[in-house]
C-alpha cells in the first residue's frame, strides 16, 4: 500500500471520529420524536435513545451521524463525519424550525384536540429525498411489518456503518449501489419485482430527484410522478417528510381514509373521496391535519382480522 493511501485512510479515520456541534434557541416547542420518528425515516438509520435522537444520513460532502438533544428551549446537536458542517447548517430545516404550525386553524373539535396534544409536532424538511423515497417504495401495498423488515434487511446488506460513536445506526444504502442491482437481488429481502424495479429506476436518476429539492414543491411532485411506479401516495409520503409539505395528502392509503372519517365524521369507514371532502376546509394544511390525526386522533373501529404479513421469499 502506498504512503498516499495510508495518509488518505488516516484522514478518513480522523474525519469519522472528529465531531462538530451547534446549539440554538428554538422559536417554539419541539417534540423531536413526533417530528422526526415518522414514516420514511424510521429504520436502522435513526434511533431514539435516552441521550437524544440519532440520525445517520448521506450529504453532498459525505456521510454524517447527528445527535439531537433538547435542553429546555435549546436544541443541542453534535455531528460526526465529513458531512458534519453541511448537516449542522441544515439542522433548523431538519427539525422544522421554519415551519408554521400556527397556519392551521382548527374548525373541528378533533383537530383542535390533536393540535393541542401535538403542540411540539412540526412538519420538518429533512432533505435526502432518495433516502426517504426508498423505504417509502418498500411500503407500497404491503403491511408496515413487511416494509420495515425489508428495509432493515436492505440496509444490513447494502448499507454501511455510520461515522462516529453511534454503532447502533447504519448509513442508508448509496443510490449508486442500489442502481446497480437487478430485481432478483431484492427477492431474498422479501421484495417482489415491481417494487424492486421502482427502487432501481429511482436510484438511477437520484441526482435529478435531489436537484428538485431546491425547486418549488410542484416541480418535485411532477418529476416524481414521471417515474415509473411512483404515484400520488408515494410522492405525498416523500414530500411530507423530505420537503415538509404541510398539504401532502397520500391518496390511496389503506387506513388513512378510515382514520380521517372516524375523527371528523364518526364514520367507521371512509374512502379517498370522503377523506378529501372532510379535509377540504384545511386546504394548504391537510398534510398537517393528517399527521396530527394519525398520532392523536384515535383509531377507527377494527372489523375482522388484520391483514397478515406476507413473505415474498416463499413465492
Amino acid at each position: 500500500m502506498s504512503w498516499a493511501a495510508v495518509t488518505l485512510d488516516a484522514v478518513q479515520t480522523f474525519l469519522a471520529s472528529a465531531s462538530a456541534s451547534r446549539s440554538f434557541t428554538l422559536s417554539s416547542p419541539l417534540d423531536l420524536r413526533a417530528t422526526l420518528a415518522v414514516s420514511g425515516l424510521k429504520g436502522p438509520s435513526m434511533a431514539v435513545r435516552p441521550d437524544g435522537l440519532w440520525r445517520a444520513s448521506r450529504t453532498p460532502y459525505g456521510p454524517v451521524t447527528v445527535l439531537m438533544r433538547l435542553e429546555h428551549r435549546r436544541l443541542v446537536t453534535r455531528a460526526w463525519g465529513p458531512g458534519s458542517d453541511w448537516a449542522l447548517h441544515r439542522i433548523p430545516d431538519w427539525v422544522g424550525e421554519h415551519d408554521d404550525p400556527g397556519a392551521l386553524l382548527p374548525c373541528h373539535p378533533a383537530v383542535e384536540r390533536a393540535a393541542r396534544l401535538g403542540r411540539g409536532m412540526r412538519m420538518a424538511s429533512v432533505g435526502g429525498m432518495v433516502e426517504v423515497l426508498v423505504p417509502t417504495i418498500l411500503a407500497q401495498k404491503v403491511t408496515a411489518v413487511e416494509a420495515g423488515r425489508s428495509y432493515r434487511q436492505l440496509v444490513a446488506r447494502y448499507g454501511e456503518p455510520a461515522p462516529g460513536p453511534g454503532d447502533f445506526v447504519m448509513l442508508p444504502p448509496h443510490p449508486d449501489r442500489l442502481a446497480d442491482l437487478r430485481y432478483f437481488d431484492f427477492h431474498p429481502l422479501g421484495v417482489e419485482r415491481r417494487r424492486a424495479e421502482t427502487i432501481i429506476g429511482a436510484c438511477r436518476v437520484a441526482d435529478r430527484i435531489e436537484a428538485t429539492s431546491t425547486q418549488d414543491l410542484s416541480t418535485s411532485y411532477r418529476f416524481l410522478h414521471c417515474l415509473r411506479g411512483i404515484g400520488p401516495w408515494t410522492s405525498a409520503e416523500v414530500m411530507s417528510v423530505a420537503r415538509g409539505d404541510p398539504d401532502a395528502v397520500p391518496v390511496g392509503d389503506f387506513h388513512l381514509p378510515n382514520t380521517v372519517a372516524w375523527a371528523l365524521a364518526a364514520e367507521a369507514r371512509g374512502t379517498d373521496e370522503r377523506m378529501l371532502e372532510l379535509l377540504a376546509p384545511y386546504e394548504g394544511q391537510r398534510g398537517r391535519v393528517i399527521r396530527l390525526l394519525e398520532r392523536y386522533g384515535g383509531r377507527a373501529p377494527a372489523y375482522g382480522p388484520r391483514l397478515a404479513p406476507r413473505d415474498f421469499r416463499r413465492y
